[in-house]
């Protein structure tokens, strides 16, 4: 086995057409399958917005169960994370990506024949830990595929394709709001984005970065040189050689517990806030005394924090990974703290929401970059899973907390807090985010677990 830097063809000469060819389509195909099911994540959590009241009635749901149904897809998440990510790093990516697929695709079938409320909870749940593992299996695939330069922008384009997702199942939700039943298809018509999906999963190849992993060299040669991936071997092996124990327990090891501790945090630290204000947006404008706008700045918020994300998307190549994280934190901060301090005055509030909403968003398309790209091949999706799961606790948290302290505390406190947050989440990445841009996978796992300079 080679135990140079792989790039094909190896021999340094120019690579061939039929290869530039194989290349490009293996990129785009794995690219669609990726970025498709991102956005089924995204349409299956806002699909139930729109369907929620006419099924909550033809179900006859009490408010308990409505909230369980609401809520499902997020406790699975929290579940599926981690335990995709473990399966994905014992058994293979390709399996598990197409495995999860169609789960999605089963799910989606089964909810327009549920006749109650636990039904849906339960195949919603399950939905929701085929979305923890597509958090988990999705995008660490694709950035073992990805080439060193531009791989931040292609991996922060799948928080765009949440997005597009959550929009999209708005819209097919009101053109089946009228009709009877229409639930149960708007809710359905995930299925025919799971088939795409599917069909699209099918002829993807195991992951070159994982054979090497697995020690089972030559099948990942054959990859590389049929795909010209690139693949910086000697830090793979060499990552390979100094792994030692796998699994969740090495998340917590010595050689990793910067990775853990920092894809965790800032993760949490990023969403936290951000759901919290928007799931509540509605009851913070009224403690604001700005009730009466409060639909529109709904509308605002949301394109707000789509300009961001694509923003972040368009940037994260060039002014590298610290630099959209860490001030943004500091300034989110301090925006929310205007507010608290001076909550009567429009401008400040409108301002202050506004650089909240944009910049928040902007760093949060990192969150499809940093978590892959700071722990080793080995143990990669186990680490996405584990920190997709602790974000759910952020936003669960935020999410759970807030309406108490608007009611017991006041606005002030709530927002005094939220800016504590986006602080805590800026001093531990100051001290603990690598800057990973244009490393290869391997070597950017390395600078990882390295005291930041």
């Amino acid at each position: 086995m080679a135990t140079t830097p792989a790039t094909a063809p190896q021999s340094g000469t120019p690579p061939t057409a039929a290869l530039l060819r194989e290349r490009r389509r293996l990129h785009t195909k794995l690219k669609l399958a990726t970025q498709i099911g991102e956005g089924i994540d995204g349409y299956i959590i806002g699909g139930i917005g729109m369907a929620m009241a006419a099924l909550t009635t033809d179900l006859h749901l009490s408010t308990v169960m409505e909230g369980l149904v609401g809520a499902s897809p997020l406790i699975g998440i929290f579940v599926g994370g981690p335990l995709f990510g473990r399966l994905a790093d014992r058994f293979g990516r390709r399996p598990v990506f197409l495995a999860d697929m169609l789960i999605f695709l089963v799910g989606s079938v089964l909810q327009f024949f549920v006749t109650d409320g636990l039904q849906l909870f339960l195949i919603r749940l399950v939905m929701g830990v085929a979305i923890g593992g597509e958090y988990a299996i999705g995008a660490p695939l694709l950035s073992e595929y990805a080439p060193r330069q531009g791989r931040g922008r292609l991996l922060a384009s799948l928080e765009i394709s949440w997005y597009v997702g959550y929009a999209l199942a708005t819209v097919v939700g009101a053109l089946f709001a009228d009709v009877q039943g229409g639930w149960r298809w708007s809710l359905a018509s995930s299925s025919v984005i799971a088939l795409v999906c599917v069909a699209l999963r099918g002829g993807i190849p195991e992951s070159a970065r994982w054979l090497l992993s697995k020690g089972r060299h030559e099948q990942a040669e054959e990859l590389i040189a049929k795909y010209g991936i690139e693949i910086d071997v000697t830090a793979e092996l060499d990552d390979l050689a100094e792994a030692g124990q796998e699994g969740f327990r090495a998340l917590f090891s010595r050689r990793h517990l910067r990775s853990t501790v920092f894809a965790g945090v800032f993760w949490a630290a990023l969403v936290l806030p951000y759901f919290a204000i928007g799931t509540f947006w509605t009851q913070v404008f009224d403690a604001l005394h700005m009730g009466d706008n409060a639909v529109a700045a709904l509308l605002v918020y949301s394109f707000t924090a789509v300009a961001g994300v694509t923003a972040g998307c368009l940037v994260v190549d060039r002014i590298g990974r610290r630099k959209l994280l860490i001030p943004p934190f500091w300034i989110t901060a301090g925006c929310l703290a205007l507010v608290a301090v001076w909550p009567s005055v429009t401008p400040v509030i409108v301002g202050g929401f506004l650089f909240f909403i944009f910049l928040n968003a902007a760093s949060s398309a990192l969150t499809a970059v940093y978590p892959l790209e700071v722990f080793p091949t080995s143990l990669r999706a186990t680490g996405v899973g584990f920190a997709t799961a602790m974000s759910r606790v952020g936003a669960a948290i935020g999410t759970f907390l807030l309406p108490m302290g608007l009611d017991r505390f006041g606005v002030r406190f709530v927002l005094l807090v939220g800016a504590g947050v986006l602080a805590a989440g800026g001093l531990v990445s100051h001290f603990l985010a690598p800057e990973t841009t244009d490393l290869d996978l391997a070597r950017a796992a390395r600078t990882a677990r390295e005291p930041v300079a």
